[in-house]
């Protein structure tokens, strides 16, 4: 089965019916109460907004937020999702860019939402729970209000519709609005099969829904007719124990969030056996990290790397590629090989032509995920695709000769250090080998001699005897050509990072430069 998201939801409301379809914190919704339910927003947000135009939602990953993103796809309108970390005047910023129509927020970040539309007139507010203001409906008396029969948008027929528009972190300057379309974002078969979904799977969602890991979780999860078990508030204490009480076949996991399970005391006598796959991807992963959740889990795994703009995944590193030791460990530190319907370039960074297998440099793809541009900026849409028609993603990396993907980091994050170019990734997998080291980020720094110093970050493990900086410099000497060991070491209590998991290494950069 390879359906759009409102087909899925439509085909198993009639056949798996009284199948759950998502749940959270005690709610659940069976697959006919989510078709039934979804049928009402869209027809609540066509009241207000005529289908074409945009709808934003400032929720946590709770069921209302699948129930919006099901039914603004039927009622054929642009669901923006808002990041409810921002600051109400960086909320205002992307609503207005996005020109919403309908806003609705859970009671939690009301004052926010507040602020917004005394900012932006005429937008519509609804409160996605209970509202104490007659002016502004909760959610289910706007609900009620309205029929449940469906508008019918979302189907093969609508494959070129913009159905989501995700902003990007925004750490220059104002985020832009990736745009995807039904068929960018929709699962095929072949996907669905490579899940090892089955009739009783149960699927974990503890990202935010405005990151397209978030959202693409969600999506397989409901057009394979999983249980989605929605997790609003992440702990390493909640989830541990939610993985065992709720018997979680799959899920999705950043690395800071595998690192903080796996970190977590007494983990080990958590009953994780009814695991089947966890899936890994969103920011850079070392193989210590991987090997340590590989023996704690005991489940397959598959790795992922992908980015907003190429819809999700661009490669995957399946189950069978992850050997803990052998011949074929090396893999670890890859991201897979192109998923089916994707070529994957490397380019040179400065002429922009192919390099050929083992040379870094920009990776560029061609897909049907990819975006059709960003919102309203024709600019930076036109150079986010080259002369080829290929989508550059900013992000370094180099083909092996079968075919894996190696990332060295951002085009941006790289050193040039005494003239030679080192890719963090690499020195900071070389420290977390250490039996001391929890977490590292590699960062250059300016220097009058070598151009940039390498300047490792490091965070210790709870209760380690605590290795002097020298220390670290010498360990990695024997794993990492000399150049490329740290010149400096920081030590840390936490590494900064932004809503999705990953490094803020400009705010370190910052930091080590004042």
């Amino acid at each position: 089965m390879g359906l759009h998201l409102p087909d899925a939801i439509r085909l198993h409301a009639r056949e798996r019916s009284t199948s759950t379809a998502l749940t959270c914190e005690g709610r659940t919704l069976s697959y006919a109460a989510l078709d039934t339910r979804s049928n009402r927003v869209a027809r609540a947000l066509l009241a207000d907004a005529p289908a074409g135009s945009r709808i934003g939602f400032l929720a946590r990953t709770r069921n209302e937020a699948g129930e919006i993103l099901v039914g603004a796809a039927k009622a054929g309108l642009v669901t923006v999702p808002l990041n409810w970390r921002l600051a109400a005047p960086e909320l205002t910023a992307v609503v207005r860019d996005a020109d919403l129509k309908v806003l609705l927020a859970e009671p939690e970040f009301r004052d926010a939402a507040d602020a917004v539309c005394a900012a932006v007139p005429g937008l519509r507010l609804v409160v996605v729970g209970q509202s104490q203001d007659p002016e502004v409906p909760s959610y289910e008396t706007w609900l009620a209000a309205h029929p449940d029969d469906d508008p019918g948008r979302g189907t093969a027929a609508d494959a070129d519709e913009v159905f989501l528009q995700i902003y990007t972190s925004g750490t220059t300057g104002l985020p832009k609005g990736v745009l995807l379309t039904h068929g960018n974002f929709f699962a095929d078969r072949t996907e669905l099969e490579e899940y090892l979904w089955d009739a009783e799977s149960v699927a974990l969602n503890a990202l935010p829904m405005f990151h397209i890991g978030g959202l693409g979780w969600l999506r397989v999860a409901l057009t394979a007719g999983a249980k989605s078990l929605m997790f609003p508030d992440f702990t390493p204490d909640a989830a541990a124990e939610t993985f065992e009480r709720e018997g979680v076949t799959h899920a999705f996991l950043v690395p800071s969030v595998l690192h903080m399970l796996t970190e977590l005391p007494g983990i080990e006598q958590r009953d994780f056996s009814r695991l089947t796959l966890i899936t890994y991807g969103s920011a850079p992963i070392t193989p210590a990290l991987l090997r340590r959740s590989m023996t704690l889990f005991g489940c397959h795994f598959m790795g992922k790397y992908g980015l907003t703009e190429g819809g999700g995944t661009v490669t995957q590193l399946p189950s069978e590629d992850h050997e803990a030791d052998g011949p074929r460990q090396y893999l670890l530190k890859s991201v897979g090989r192109p998923r089916r319907g994707v070529d994957v370039v490397i380019a040179d960074t400065v002429t922009g032509l192919p390099v050929a297998p083992g040379v870094p440099g920009e990776i560029r793809i061609r897909s049907r995920h990819n975006t059709p541009g960003y919102w309203n900026r024709p600019e930076e849409t036109a150079a986010l695709y080259d002369a080829d028609g290929l989508l550059c993603t900013g992000d370094g990396g180099f083909l092996d000769e079968d075919g894996y993907l190696f990332l060295t980091d951002r085009i941006k994050d790289m050193i040039v250090s005494g003239g030679e170019n080192v890719y963090p990734a690499e020195v900071e997998a070389a420290l977390a080998e250490h039996e001391a080291v929890s977490e590292a980020a590699v960062v250059g720094v300016p220097h009058e001699v070598w151009g940039e110093a390498i300047t490792a970050v490091v965070v210790l493990r709870p209760g380690a005897e605590r290795p002097t900086g020298q220390e670290l410099i010498d360990f990695t000497r024997a794993r990492i050509a000399s150049y490329k060991k740290p010149r400096q070491v920081h030590f840390v209590d936490a590494l900064p990072r932004n809503p999705n998991g990953k490094v803020l290494k400009r705010e370190l950069r910052a930091g080590l430069t004042q």
